[in-house]
């Protein structure tokens, strides 16, 4: 074997590895290696084998009949030092305990991540009835507030290179049309924030707002907010406290 064929077969098995770990990482719970297989298409022998490795190095984890495979521990220890070494995280955090203290609201800070928004901190609503909120959970940009918020941000020729003419529906609310889509990122250009009717639970409407110190942004702050508890004030009180956490937090970042 040639060295350039050796250096392609390294190239592969990396690719590969991360393609699991994606993998895992986007379905909770343990996997049998024949569902693994189906989803990823690699040889049985190869996959097994990976499989394996990843496991003696705990980036994979087996369950007690060892057939059964899911994410490992060391992924969490990447993602929390990813969180732990960001500046924009770390500058938001006073901000973002600000902002849930105005609303008493759920908040999230996210950023964008190709078609989808990723959150990288929340503040959890004290009210019994309140959004579920996690770190790291990984939503469709066009049915998220965050996500028109930051989609807002690029020209429509951008969002049409980024987007499918048909989006995944994850409610009877959201926008399945690309440019329907397009049309709605005009009313967020001209009004400073994005709205989230339903789009993506049931019950839940939220508002989010892009943080400019980027251009074309890649993170935004939002408040979600039950719809059984939102009235006309507190909708206006909850766009002027994000008005308000946008402006801070841009003052916060603008030398990163």
């Amino acid at each position: 074997m040639s060295a350039a064929d050796t250096g392609g077969s390294q190239v592969k098995s990396a690719v590969r590895t991360v393609e699991l770990l994606e993998y895992f990482a986007a379905r909770p719970g343990m996997h049998s290696l024949a569902s693994v297989q189906d989803a990823v298409g690699y040889p049985k022998s190869s996959l097994y084998m990976l499989l394996r490795t990843l496991v003696d190095l705990d980036w994979v984890e087996t369950d007690t009949t060892g057939t059964r495979y899911g994410i490992g521990v060391r992924a969490l220890l990447v993602g929390t030092s990813y969180l732990d070494g960001d500046e924009v995280v770390a500058a938001a955090r006073p901000t973002l305990d600000r902002l849930a203290d105005d609303t008493t609201e759920t908040i999230h800070l996210a950023r964008l991540d190709g078609t989808h928004v990723v959150h990288l901190a929340t503040r959890q609503s004290p009210h019994h009835l309140r959004p579920s909120a996690r770190v790291g959970r990984r939503l469709p940009a066009h049915a998220t507030s965050l996500g028109k918020a930051l989609l807002a941000t690029h020209t429509d020729e951008q969002v049409r290179a980024m987007l499918p003419p048909s989006l995944p529906r994850l409610t009877e609310h959201t926008l399945t049309d690309r440019e329907q889509l397009i049309e709605e990122l005009h009313t967020v250009r001209e009004q400073g924030c994005a709205v989230d009717r339903e789009e993506n639970t049931l019950g839940l409407r939220c508002f989010g707002v892009a943080v400019p110190y980027r251009t074309p942004a890649r993170d935004a702050i939002s408040c979600s907010v039950p719809v059984a508890r939102l009235t006309p004030e507190h909708e206006q009180q909850i766009k002027d406290a994000l008005s308000g956490a946008r402006d801070r937090l841009a003052l916060a970042t603008r030398r990163l």
